[in-house]
C-alpha cells in the first residue's frame, strides 16, 4: 500500500513537471490530466473515496475538457523560444532555492521528529464533507458560488456581439 502511495505521488510529480516544461499546449493539458488522475490515486489510498470520484469526475474530466477545448479554439501551437532577462537569469536560481526552502520548512514542520503516532485517517464520506460544508463551511461556499455566477456573467456579455 505504502510503496503504491510512493508511486502515485512520484507519477504526479513527474507528470506536473512536464506540465510546466511543455512547450506544446496540448501535451501540458494532457499531463495535466495524468496529474489529476494520479492524484485522484493517492485519494483512493488515503481513504477518501468521493474525493477520488470527485478528483476524477469534475477536474480529470469536465474541467480537462473545458481545457482542451479552450486551447483547440485558440489554434495555439508550439511555445517559441525568447532570451530571457537579465534579471531572471541572475534572481531565477536564488529565488528557487529560497522557495524550495520554505517548502522544505513548511514540511518539517508539519511532521516533528518526536511524534510517532500516525494521525488518525479523515473522513472522506459525503456525509462527512456534506456536514463541513454547509455547516462550517456555508459562507465560503456561498461566496465561491456567487463568484462563479458573476464570471459567468461577466463572459456572457463579454462574448455578447452586437447587431
Amino acid at each position: 500500500m505504502t510503496v503504491l502511495f510512493y508511486i502515485c505521488a512520484a507519477l504526479a510529480v513527474l507528470a506536473a513537471l512536464n506540465v510546466v516544461l511543455q512547450r506544446t499546449p496540448v501535451y501540458s493539458a494532457l499531463s495535466l490530466i495524468v496529474v489529476l488522475c494520479a492524484l485522484a490515486l493517492v485519494y483512493l489510498l488515503l481513504g477518501a473515496e468521493f474525493m477520488a470520484v470527485i478528483q476524477v469526475v469534475v477536474y480529470g474530466g469536465a474541467i480537462m475538457v473545458l481545457f482542451v477545448l479552450v486551447i483547440m479554439l485558440l489554434n495555439a501551437g508550439k511555445e517559441t523560444s525568447r532570451q530571457r532577462s537579465r534579471m531572471a537569469r541572475w534572481l531565477g536560481v536564488p529565488l528557487v532555492t529560497a522557495f524550495l526552502a520554505e517548502i522544505l520548512i513548511a514540511v518539517w514542520r508539519q511532521f516533528p521528529p518526536g511524534t510517532t503516532l500516525p494521525p488518525p485517517p479523515p473522513d472522506g464520506s459525503p456525509a462527512a464533507i456534506g456536514h463541513l460544508l454547509f455547516q462550517s463551511h456555508v459562507l465560503p461556499f456561498e461566496v465561491t458560488s456567487i463568484l462563479i455566477l458573476v464570471a459567468v456573467l461577466g463572459a456572457v456579455v463579454l462574448a455578447k456581439k452586437e447587431f
